[in-house]
């Protein structure tokens, strides 16, 4: 069985949409989720879903190996970020080579980089004119949104669309294909 570690900031929906879509499945298992964050919604989802869950700090993240300790304790095949805000340290990158991956809410390398993210992201889209926008799933390197481009997809903005709108776009194309991608990256 393969093995998952979701790494979340904040709310965690795309954590839970990727629970769902590996709850029935003999070959790959949602382990644990990662949060940086004590406050997070994601930790109230885990302890619903019945998911571990590992609260961390800065110092523990990037000054010790105890994260790349419990991935490896876990069997954990696959690590995928879903809202996490942190750039990877060199030591998890290096022990989890490609085998790291996030989602960007926009069509990278347009709209990507520190500070760009959710409704950041959505609001920059609307606000430059673009006729579409969508999301990116990459490889994680040591800078924000640079590593190499697994999977994209577009989705058309109507002339005067609002962020929220585009969101509510992005945010669909995001609980569509994440899953199937990682599922794809496991086989």
């Amino acid at each position: 069985m393969k093995k998952i570690a979701v790494f979340a900031s904040g709310s965690g929906s795309n954590a839970e949409n990727i629970y769902h879509y590996f709850a029935g499945s003999h070959q790959v298992k949602v382990d644990v989720f990662f949060t940086n964050n004590p406050s997070a919604i994601v930790l109230e989802r885990a302890e619903r879903l019945g998911v571990d869950s590992f609260i961390f700090n800065r110092d523990v993240f990037y000054h010790s190996l105890l994260i790349g300790e419990e991935l490896r304790n876990r069997g954990i095949d696959l690590i995928v970020l879903a809202g996490f805000m942190w750039l990877v340290p060199e030591s998890l990158l290096n022990l989890y080579h490609e085998r790291i991956v996030n989602i960007h809410p926009a069509l990278l390398p347009k709209f990507g980089g520190k500070g760009m993210y959710g409704d950041f992201v959505h609001k920059a889209v609307s606000k430059a004119g673009e006729n579409k926008t969508g999301i990116t799933i990459h490889f994680v390197n040591g800078n924000y949104d640079e590593g190499d481009i697994i999977f994209q997809k577009a989705v058309e903005i109507i002339p005067g669309e609002n962020p929220q709108s585009i969101a509510d776009k992005v945010h669909a194309l995001e609980y569509e294909w994440y899953p199937q991608i990682i599922e794809s990256l496991l086989k």
